[in-house]
């Protein structure tokens, strides 16, 4: 691989049956660590819409061992970053620190997942600013077009539900039902341990061991049925904001699908740069739009590719038959060479860029080995980049851009907009 990277990764499992994935990179000066959990809004019921967010920030309020003005005080004292996130398929804590606070790191957050309290009035006061959380959203027009996106394109499916839950959902729900979801998917085989950078291997495992190792959980974890369709439908929602934000979503592909590097190259040179026809066109030469884009998202076992734009009440219906203008010729016209080379290229420039970082390699070892079942090797991933030809992404183009579409629009008179093609 051009570079000279050398992959060292490690993976084992602790005497309980939680896996790791270790990636030792001796000239880095810092550590990540990251407890990466099978709990994400894509395996909610809908009775339990929002809980693993919720329980997210539960745990890092009182744990058996600390208060919580102390474990801020030790995230703190560790003086690098201590943090968490929920997505549609996971739950991860993690943090970036200097090897010599390796030790004091994993005692932190083996408390925060094994000791957390999950006390009453904790519980209150967290209700609450997840509620405001939640107002928050949507008072950001971008953040509440993609959640009614979601809406369009996944219906009845999880994946349609927001990962903070509705506001009626978190006002009502109860401290057992938290205690209750914690319990069924916070277990050593539901979750992954992922370290990278620099460290020593065997003073790791017996430090995982030390911390993790006697941790025992019982429980399931169900997985939706794929979703290979979309039904065309149209969310909208009027709001009495200066601009109109415009969502597209077709149908992508898999995280596990070979397809996703021609899709995504297809998406660097549609939507994903200053140089993309999307950004060209609609910015540049109509000056219709401060942001137009486009990204692929990729989950366990289906796909979208989304479109977005944001423009004024009076240009939205232009814009919005621009971006289907543009659909029509990338699927129509195909691609040039040049456009071809150098949206590959620029693919794998910024995955081999995104190597310089501890967390950013942590987080690629630790998602990939929970949801694909191994941590993910770099130089196979540039491999297949650099293995994509332009008749894979006219293929992909033809597959993804040709199907049905769903659209989600926020904004003044959005009633009146055509969203989809005729």
């Amino acid at each position: 691989m051009n570079g000279g990277y050398q992959r060292m990764c490690e993976e084992f499992v602790l005497s309980n049956g939680l896996r790791v994935a270790a990636e030792y990179i001796p000239h880095f000066p810092s550590v990540s660590v990251g407890l990466w959990i099978g709990a994400g809004s894509m395996y909610e019921t809908r009775e339990e819409c929002g809980l693993s967010h919720f329980v997210e920030h539960m745990l890092f309020k009182s744990t058996e061992n600390r208060t919580t003005r102390e474990i801020a005080v030790e995230m703190d004292a560790l003086g690098g970053q201590v943090n968490a996130f929920t997505s549609k398929e996971c739950t991860c804590y993690y943090a970036k620190v200097i090897a010599e606070h390796l030790d004091r790191t994993m005692n932190l957050l083996s408390d925060l997942l094994l000791h957390a309290k999950m006390d009453e009035e904790e519980f209150e006061k967290e209700r609450g600013v997840i509620l405001e959380e939640i107002a928050m959203g949507e008072d950001t027009p971008e953040d509440l077009v993609y959640d009614l996106l979601a809406e369009a394109y996944f219906g009845d499916h999880p994946l349609a539900r927001p990962i903070l839950g509705t506001a009626e959902q978190i006002a009502s729900v109860s401290r057992q039902a938290l205690i209750d979801f914690r319990k069924k998917h916070y277990r050593p085989d539901n979750t992954v341990l992922a370290i990278a950078g620099q460290f020593d291997l065997e003073q790791f495992k017996t430090m995982a061991e030390k911390y993790l190792g006697a941790w025992q959980g019982e429980g399931t974890t169900h997985m939706p049925e794929a979703v290979d369709s979309c039904s065309g439908d149209v969310k909208r929602k009027k709001k009495d904001i200066e601009q109109v934000h415009i969502c597209l979503a077709y149908p992508g592909v898999a995280q596990d699908s070979d397809d996703l590097y021609p899709l995504t190259v297809m998406n660097n040179l549609f939507g994903g740069g200053m140089s993309s026809r999307l950004f060209q066109h609609i910015r540049e030469d109509m000056g219709a739009a401060y942001s137009v884009y486009s990204y692929p998202s990729a989950y366990t076992n289906c796909g979208t590719m989304t479109i977005y734009a944001g423009t004024s009440p009076e240009l939205a219906q232009e814009v919005i038959d621009a971006l289907h203008a543009e659909i029509r010729k990338l699927v129509q016209d195909g691609i040039d060479d040049e456009e071809f080379a150098m949206a590959k290229d620029q693919l794998k420039v910024s995955y081999m860029l995104g190597l310089e970082s501890s967390s950013s390699r942590m987080s690629s070892i630790g998602r990939s080995k929970l949801l694909r079942g191994r941590a993910v090797d770099p130089q196979d991933i540039v491999r297949k980049i650099e293995a994509v030809t332009k008749a894979d992404v006219e293929r992909v183009i033809a597959h993804v851009l040709t199907k049905k579409c769903a659209a989600s629009i926020v904004g003044r008179n959005v009633d009146q907009l055509r969203v989809l093609a005729e």
